[in-house]
């Protein structure tokens, strides 16, 4: 979601900060601003227009500085308007505003106690220029400030209830920046012989400017100055470099380029073949190891599959849809009973803890803040067998978790995910195939069919890749609508919900998804020839059925536009538009089967004249509740 980047330097670092934003941008945004320290005080420019307009104010303003900080805002509380941007400042009690400002300050997360903050802030003087939760803890400083910012932030961080992370300045003390971090990610990062450093959100922000990278831990307080930093932990202990190491993260600015797409969307689309081949890379066979530990509790995988006896899937968004599909595979092949809960949901009601479950955690990012709270609520019961399926290996969800499984689909861009959640099946196949040979219940020639099917993965991809010139006549069709009906039967229909969930993220045409099954139980009221319906048909043991709910469709003047394999039988008619797959995939059939879906939303929203990249209230990084 909100971006930030901060930086302590000898040199010029205005064009580090709007560099950074714009390299922050794919997380979703709908204002940004810069502020700088400089001889003259606490400077800033803000707007609510994209970063290239920063980056002309900026130049306008001939703003130069040693020490600054910069955000992207995703709005919570208060309009996307200029003065709900950050950088907030807090000019001191009393203070008009176009008193000199004492304290600049970004943030990251939700204060949940703003409003008890503003009353007391309030009554002491402070002023008020903001809807916003973030002008409270720049106010908050302010109050504590007794001419040291780390002791000031350090004092106001208890009173803070919720989620943040920040990045400070004050104007007494030029070339320091204070960061902290509870509930949202925060890196530091080391620059040119150890005499510059930064704060981002992201290390994508710093691609370029540094690859030495410390990644703060819960509660963590980091102090940057030119030339040193250092840090101190939730109880305000110093932290050795043993314990927040330098790592070396080379976030690959090249990702960003577009290269010959139109959008990022896109390019990821046609990025999934080689996102596959990355993620099953050097497998051989399947091995428990495959799962072992990289974070801090690392853990055998062989010793925790022994252990376990029902697995719990935890995840939100796309991501729970690709926990919707592994339940078929983990039921049917691994026989062990799986249960998907919508992370958000699952902390907040009684549950009934079982201490043999493997709790899987599945998320692009690593720092999705309800599956990060889900995850610890699981923990908090006694469930401590652990395993993540995650795209970002130095995330907090692969530090958290016993096991991981890193997925290697690469930097994705456009916040409506696609490449990540083929790599995610990928993935939670193989945890299926690993979890079926650790019970006993994979044998050799089950296991090399699998493996020879994964494999040929990529090529498969490629060959469903070549059916976009007939989706892209689909989505002319769609472009005129305003609702669709998605059907699925079995593991085809969490792809089914995967594809409305698609055309709704960016092309705003109201989809839903229903298990083919229950169409005449409520649905089929909604279907007239305004109604597309999308139809995965696979030629699996549940055709037959499926075909029945398509005459269910057609005898009320629906249109259909139907998936179907080579071998399907199913033909194209009056009100009936087939699309067919190169061919019938088995058990990894949804792999294939959601690309068109994708492409389908894709180009739909480009007919339709949308922000495919950056669709209208919605962020790629979700890090608040």
């Amino acid at each position: 979601m909100c971006g930030i980047v901060g930086a302590v330097s000898n040199r010029n670092i205005v064009p580090i900060l709007v560099q950074g934003l714009q390299r922050l941008e794919y997380r979703g945004y709908d204002s940004c601003g810069v502020a700088v320290h400089t001889a003259g005080g606490l400077h800033r420019a803000r707007s609510t227009a994209r970063v290239s307009e920063l980056q002309e104010q900026v130049a306008h303003d001939h703003l130069e500085a040693q020490t600054g900080i910069a955000h992207t805002r995703w709005a919570t509380h208060g309009v996307p308007a200029v003065h709900n941007a950050h950088p907030h400042f807090s000019h001191g009690s009393g203070a008009k505003a176009d008193t000199a400002a004492r304290v600049a300050l970004v943030h990251n997360g939700i204060i949940e106690n703003h409003d008890q903050l503003r009353a007391a802030l309030q009554a002491k003087g402070y002023v008020f220029t903001s809807q916003t939760d973030t002008e409270v803890i720049a106010h908050l400083v302010d109050s504590l400030y007794e001419g040291d910012l780390f002791e000031a932030v350090k004092a106001a961080l208890p009173q803070l209830h919720g989620a943040y992370a920040l990045a400070v300045m004050h104007k007494d003390e030029p070339q320091r920046v204070i960061g902290a971090r509870a509930g949202s990610p925060l890196i530091l990062g080391v620059g040119k012989n150890g005499e510059e450093h930064f704060l981002a959100s992201d290390a994508m922000a710093l691609a370029g400017v540094t690859h030495q990278i410390v990644y703060l831990e819960e509660g963590d307080i980091a102090d940057l100055q030119l030339g040193r930093y250092w840090l101190v932990d939730k109880a305000h202990r110093p932290l050795t470099a043993a314990q927040r190491p330098v790592k070396t993260v080379h976030a690959h600015s090249g990702a960003a380029e577009l290269g010959t797409y139109r959008h990022y969307m896109q390019k990821e689309i046609f990025e999934q073949p080689r996102a596959i081949a990355d993620t099953l890379e050097g497998i051989e066979g399947i091995v428990p190891e495959l799962f072992d530990g990289v974070g801090e509790g690392a853990a055998s995988a062989w010793r925790v599959f022994k252990d376990i006896d029902s697995v719990l899937i935890l995840a939100c968004g796309t991501s729970y849809y690709s926990g919707c599909t592994a339940k078929y595979w983990l039921e049917s092949i691994a026989k062990i009973p799986t249960q998907v809960e919508v992370a958000s949901e699952y902390r907040y009601r009684d549950s009934v803890p079982n201490p043999k479950t493997l709790v899987v955690t599945i998320t692009q990012s690593g720092e999705t803040a309800d599956t990060l709270a889900a995850l610890r609520h699981a923990q908090s019961l006694g469930m401590t067998h652990t395993l993540t399926v995650c795209n970002v290996a130095t995330s907090a969800m692969v530090r958290e978790c016993e096991l991981a499984y890193i997925t290697r689909a690469g930097v994705e861009i456009g916040v409506a995910s696609t490449k990540a959640f083929t790599a995610q099946l990928a993935g939670l196949f193989l945890l299926t195939l690993a979890l079926a040979q650790s019970k006993g219940r994979l044998s050799e020639a089950e296991e090399a069919s699998h493996l020879k099917a994964m494999r040929h993965l990529p090529a498969a991809l490629q060959a469903v890749l070549a059916l976009e010139p007939q989706i892209i006549a689909w989505a002319e069709d769609f472009a005129r609508k305003e609702n669709a009906l998605f059907l699925g039967r079995g593991m085809h229909y969490p792809i089914a919900m995967e594809g409305a969930l698609k055309l709704k993220e960016i092309s705003y045409i109201h989809a839903e998804a229903y298990p083919a099954g229950e169409l005449k139980h409520g649905p089929l009221a909604l279907v007239t020839s305004e109604m597309p319906v999308v139809t995965v048909a696979p030629n699996d043991a549940l055709l037959e059925k499926l075909k029945s709910n398509l005459q269910e469709v057609r005898a009320r003047g629906g249109v259909l536009y139907v998936l179907a394999d080579a071998d399907s039988h199913i033909a194209s008619a009056e009100g009936i538009h087939v699309i067919r797959m190169p061919e019938h995939y088995g058990a990894l059939s949804p792999l294939l089967h959601v690309v068109p879906l994708q492409l389908l939303a894709y180009h739909t929203a480009c007919a339709r004249g949308t922000d495919v990249d950056k669709p209208r209230n919605l962020a790629k990084s979700v890090t608040v509740e």
